[in-house]
């Protein structure tokens, strides 16, 4: 699938490696793959019970649905063409062009306007900006083209830029809620080169910031999240697609086997894994049967699970700062309101910050028709909670009130009464996010710590923490990491 196999002098010696890998989200998953296609035996420890990591699905009145990553961006053709390569192209589909809305203004909410870049408007005279920014934040952000362009430097901070050029309540009205609702951090810690990377010499040439914005949109602008597709049925057709592939190669997927710790010995590395205690116990690591030695191991976990069990490995590692990792929940909710069936509020809402509880809401039926289908007269809404520096508001709550909580956000932010009568089934999905890519000092936050890891043989690391996140990022990084480390074992 991924590469052709090796010559036949180091077939026999790829078909005699046994390769671990730590994770079984798609980065994992991926990288297994890529290393299984040369014949090596690979074994993936996935703690959790279901393969998948952010790419999960979940029920809930027995209909299914994406409980987590929901759509993949179509950058760079990554996704696409893994998804190709497992046979599953037929079920590529698009959303829904229903737009956003923003809430948390006043009059409540209004569509996000359009021809914007990261909810920086080309044009701020437009009607739909000034709906949102009202004539006092119009006139303000007007000044930016009266405003020296900036030629010595640049800002790197997207908050400090907008503020200076636009003033507070672009950035707090229409930056502010894309920021999080995209990246879960605020626009005051988001890089502007690794968020438009062409955005701050295109305020060069043109000399202002709405300027910049027509160009490098073209004058078309760009929705948050306009250039993605889904799967029908749900993306986590893409991690089943994995799994059997990796079957077919002769590799396995062991769920609820949580390594503890990697030891390492002149033969090769010992992975313990402990069995997934009881909630308030502690599990005992016990040595895996009969595979518990590999020649090379691939972490692909979280960033905290990562340097926990490569600390004895790879000094060096301690010396990177790490990056923060925001607690984000998504309560899904399955609904009987027909009240709903005019997508009242597009295919979601992004919220002002400190506005509402939730960060966002998607109105899923309204966005993927698949989805609209499948349901019926039923209506599915994702409710997002927690950002960067803020623990979600369901984090205490338990199932139940979490359900309730999200009820309550959604009938603020569609302006529609639901009662708990037409709540028919929720689901809930906790997640720990690694930090944004576009985070300021996060890339060379990602450099340093790949560089450490990759100082050591037999070890590599992939995953969104030091890829990037997204899918469109995760794939490719987790493919090279896979095909440096079959490089060093069969050529090293």
């Amino acid at each position: 699938m991924t590469e052709a196999h090796p010559a036949p002098e180091l077939a026999e010696k790829a078909a005699r490696l046994r390769i671990a890998v730590i994770g079984g989200g798609v980065a994992g998953l991926v990288a297994a793959e890529s290393v299984a296609a040369i014949g090596a035996h690979v074994t993936v420890f996935e703690a959790a019970d279901a393969a998948g990591g952010a790419v999960r699905r979940g029920e809930a009145d027995g209909l299914t649905f994406d409980a987590g990553a929901e759509s993949f961006a179509v950058r760079g053709g990554h996704v696409r063409a893994l998804i190709e390569e497992l046979g599953l192209g037929g079920l590529v589909v698009s959303p829904e062009p229903g737009g956003a809305w923003v809430a948390g203004i006043p009059g409540g909410a209004a569509p996000l306007p359009k021809g914007g870049l990261l909810g920086i408007p080309a044009n701020p005279f437009a009607e739909d900006v000034r709906r949102v920014i009202g004539w006092s934040g119009t006139w303000r952000a007007w000044l930016d083209r009266l405003r020296p362009p900036l030629t010595i430097g640049h800002d790197h901070s997207l908050g400090r830029l907008v503020r200076k050029r636009m003033g507070d309540r672009v950035l707090d009205r229409l930056v502010a809620p894309v920021s999080t609702g995209v990246y879960s951090a605020h626009p005051d810690d988001i890089d502007v080169d690794a968020a438009a990377p062409t955005l701050n010499a295109a305020l060069t040439r043109t000399g202002s910031l709405s300027g910049a914005v027509t160009e490098v949109t073209g004058g078309a602008g760009r929705a948050p999240g306009a250039a993605v597709q889904g799967l029908s049925g749900g993306m986590s057709a893409l991690v089943d697609g994995l799994i059997a592939r990796l079957e077919l190669l002769g590799s396995e997927v062991r769920t609820a086997s949580p390594v503890e710790r990697l030891e390492r010995d002149a033969d090769g590395w010992i992975v313990r894994v402990g069995s997934v205690p009881e909630p308030g116990a502690s599990p005992v690591p016990e040595p895996v049967e009969g595979t518990s030695r590999f020649d090379a191991v691939i972490l692909a976990t979280d960033e905290a699970t990562a340097r926990r069990l490569l600390a004895p490995h790879v000094p060096d590692l301690e010396a990177v700062t790490a990056g923060s990792s925001p607690r984000i929940e998504i309560v899904t909710l399955v609904l009987d309101a027909p009240e709903l069936d005019s997508a009242p509020r597009g295919s979601g809402v992004l919220t002002v910050p400190g506005s509402h509880t939730a960060k966002a809401l998607t109105h899923s039926t309204a966005k993927w028709a698949w989805l609209r289908t499948a349901a019926g007269s039923r209506h599915v809404v994702r409710v997002s909670f927690g950002s960067q520096g803020e623990d979600p508001a369901t984090a205490a709550l338990d199932d139940e009130a979490a359900a309730a909580l999200a009820l309550t956000e959604a009938s603020a932010l569609l302006g529609v009464a639901l009662r708990p009568a037409q709540l028919r089934g929720s689901q809930r999905a906790r997640f720990v996010q690694a930090q944004p890519s576009a985070v300021l000092g996060a890339a060379e936050r990602r450099v340093a710590a790949s560089a450490a890891i990759a100082a050591i043989p037999g070890v590599a690391a992939t995953g969104a923490w030091l890829s990037g996140t997204g899918l469109a990022q995760v794939v490719p990084h987790a493919k090279a990491e896979a095909e440096r480390l079959r490089h060093d074992l069969l050529w090293g």
